[in-house]
């Protein structure tokens, strides 16, 4: 809840714009192709199930190599008996389309990178002190050679255009000369027999990690004709206090080379006393000898600058950013800074999509990135000169893209099916380039998939998807999972989701539907607005209005056997629902949700984000934290439900969850908490994940029976 990562990863659209038809023309042509998501199996095939869904292999993170001629991609796989996850590096022939996997993976790898020269370099621990370094190998990928010899862990790395320079970050305390003081500091910390923690400012804890006064700074390295660090690493943010690459979830995106190699621009918000409640993230340059000291070249705008990427013949700097201070679901804004004189215009202003992070093409002709559109997260390719905003890819979701010479290679997913590497060149048609998981997946039912849409708040038009049980028979009805996704700015429509995923439910013979209510991302930034100061009343509108049309459309949903469920703001939703609109659901399951506004209002770490959703600070308007309070509404509770919630969750603190429980156990509701000390905002351990969703299928199991 809250949070950029929360929304991308849905970790997830859909309104009618009525002054644009080129829009409405776009989402007719979306819901109808939308329409052919289906997969018909023969009855009796197995089910989709949880364990099945947290073993599966994923895809992420390709890279194309210089000349084009392969991509490098990330897999993860799973043991489950061992309750581990590991990740390797595997190559792709873009030309006969045959993948291998590296065997320097054995020593375990991410981040993988390739040189200008052709080489990969890649983070590992391989080593014996299990320090996280930078290593290199080759096209072959059968031995790895240590780049560097850093005391501390290698959080992120990037090598300049001309691979002379590489740039790492590491975890330091900004007020340590150097890192042998950093390193010294640490260990005095750890042989220390007292455990007290003094703080005089906030964060003092951030989203499942409490701080320990250090933060993420940028070196650069020099590296020899092998491709190796040498001499001493140089800081790049001497006494800077703030973190690059950002926290909790940033990474080499937050930092890029100019064209020359000779200067690193990145993105940090200077902490000071006001981290907690402010978005004002800056892009701040500096040469990469640290001859002079960063310098802030966005101080004109107090709202989030971000993801900077300088143009291929080094002429400008694109970079994304928002309009308003505090409020991190504002759009982003595509902006190009020219180099030279320091002018600055955004890219395409009407368009009413938000950029995060773009990538120029090779010719840098044109600003490619991908963002939630109409129930799909798609790729969109921009001109700088023009403006004109071009769709690359179609239905589904895109969660990492990277740019060929003459088009692009993405990882796509969506409701029916788990990512897969595809190659598209600009104006062509996608081509598949994997087929991972197909031995898992053999013989596996999948609950087909259709968009719907209905009026909602506002007389305007609201989208949303059902899913159908697997092995469904015509004719026969099914009982529901409501699923309300999180953010609240976010969505939950045509992708592969591992935490929300109808497939499971579909798999236990359920149907999922699944609302896109006001607020939601991909539609435009005034129905995302909608949402801010009227978390109760206009989303729970649309999802009533909604449930009522899925219930009139499709005859095969039992609306006498349904369950509402969600998490984060979904949660809130679900606790909200309890007290003012349960009379449609046998049970409910809130996960890390918000039962106490006003508490949480105190107890979060990102104050800024329910600072801007409430209009105010909690103490200054305490009366609107009040307005839609699910706490105010304990005593009309009366329909089972279950918690969920993990200790390292400081997004939305335990407590919310305990005092959900303790409040439906005093008054009597049939009501269940389930624990995980051990996980945060997110339930990530492959075990749990399965337990997570046992437990939440028993529970519907029981009341829906």
């Amino acid at each position: 809840m809250g949070s950029r990562a929360e929304r991308q990863v849905r970790l997830g659209l859909v309104v009618t714009f009525p002054r644009c038809s080129m829009l409405r023309t776009l989402r007719s042509a979306v819901l109808a192709a939308a329409a052919l998501i289906t997969i018909t199996l023969p009855a009796g095939a197995e089910p989709f199930t949880a364990k099945l869904m947290a073993t599966l292999d994923r895809i992420d993170d390709p890279r194309v190599s210089p000349d084009g001629r392969y991509v490098l991609y990330d897999l993860r796989t799973v043991d489950y008996d061992a309750n581990k996850s590991a990740h390797a590096l595997w190559l792709v022939d873009l030309k006969s389309h045959a993948g291998r996997r590296l065997a320097v993976s054995d020593g375990g790898t991410s981040s993988g990178r390739w040189a200008p020269d052709g080489s990969i370099y890649f983070l590992s621990s391989r080593n014996k002190d299990g320090i996280g370094q930078v290593f290199r190998t080759d096209v072959k990928g059968d031995k790895a050679v240590q780049v560097t010899h850093a005391e501390l862990d290698i959080g992120a790395f990037k090598l300049s255009p001309d691979g002379k320079t590489l740039v790492i970050a590491q975890a330091v305390f900004p007020d340590c000369p150097d890192i042998a003081c950093t390193v010294a500091r640490s260990k005095a910390k750890e042989a220390s027999k007292q455990s007290g923690v003094v703080f005089d400012r906030v964060f003092i804890r951030h989203w499942d990690t409490w701080a320990d006064g250090t933060r993420n700074h940028l070196y650069a390295l020099h590296l020899n004709g092998d491709g190796v660090a040498v001499g001493s690493a140089v800081a790049l943010m001497a006494g800077f206090d703030g973190d690059a690459p950002t926290k909790p979830f940033g990474g080499d995106g937050d930092f890029a080379f100019s064209a020359d190699g000779k200067t690193l621009v990145f993105s940090a918000k200077l902490a000071g006393k006001t981290e907690a409640w402010s978005t004002n993230y800056d892009l701040w340059q500096v040469p990469v000898d640290a001859s002079k000291a960063p310098q802030d070249l966005t101080a004109g705008n107090p709202a989030w600058d971000g993801a900077p990427t300088f143009s291929p013949d080094g002429k400008w700097l694109a970079y994304s950013a928002m309009k308003r201070p505090g409020f991190e679901a504002d759009r982003f804004g595509l902006m190009l800074r020219n180099v030279a004189s320091g002018e600055t215009h955004e890219v395409a202003p009407n368009w009413d999509r938000s950029a995060d992070g773009a990538v120029w093409s090779r010719d840098g002709k044109r600003l490619l990135v991908a963002t939630d559109d109409v129930g799909q997260h798609r790729v969109f390719s921009i001109d700088p000169s023009s403006g004109k905003v071009t769709a690359l890819t179609g239905q589904g979701h895109v969660g990492a893209f990277d740019v060929a010479p003459k088009g692009i290679v993405f990882a796509q997913d969506n409701l029916t099916s788990p990512a897969q590497l595809f190659a598209e060149s600009y104006g062509g048609k996608a081509v598949k380039l994997t087929n991972v998981n197909a031995e898992k997946l053999k013989g596996v039912a999948m609950g087909a998939a259709e968009p719907f849409s209905f009026t909602g708040w506002n007389g305007e038009t609201v989208h949303g998807y059902v899913v159908k049980p697997a092995n469904y028979e015509k004719g026969k009805t099914y009982p529901v999972a409501l699923l309300i996704h999180g953010g609240p700015q976010g969505s939950m429509a045509n992708l592969f989701h591992y935490r929300w995923n109808p497939q499971v439910y579909a798999g236990a013979g359920y149907a999922a539907v699944m609302i896109d209510f006001h607020g939601s991302t991909g539609y435009g930034q005034a129905f995302t607005d909608s949402i801010s100061q009227h978390w109760g009343d206009r989303p729970l509108e649309d999802l009533q209005k909604g449930w009522a049309a899925a219930l009139a459309k499709y005859s095969f949903l039992d609306g006498g056997r349904a369950c509402a469920l969600g998490g984060s703001y979904g949660g809130f939703m679900v606790d909200w629902i309890a007290g003012n609109w349960n009379a449609p659901f046998k049970c409910l399951v809130s996960h890390d949700g918000v039962l106490d506004s006003r508490g949480m209002g105190y107890a979060t770490e990102e104050l800024w984000f329910d600072e801007w959703e409430h209009g105010g600070t909690v103490y200054d308007v305490p009366q609107n934290f009040e307005t839609f309070n699910p706490l105010n509404h304990v005593k009309d509770w009366s329909k089972p439900i279950l918690f969920v919630q993990g200790g390292r969750d400081y997004r939305i603190p335990l407590d919310q969850a305990i005092g959900g429980f303790t409040m439906a156990q005093r008054r009597g509701v049939e009501s269940k908490l389930l624990y995980f000390p051990d996980e945060n905002h997110w339930v990530l351990k492959p075990q749990n994940s399965v337990e997570w969703h046992d437990t939440v299928l028993e529970w519907l199991h029981q009341w829906t029976k």
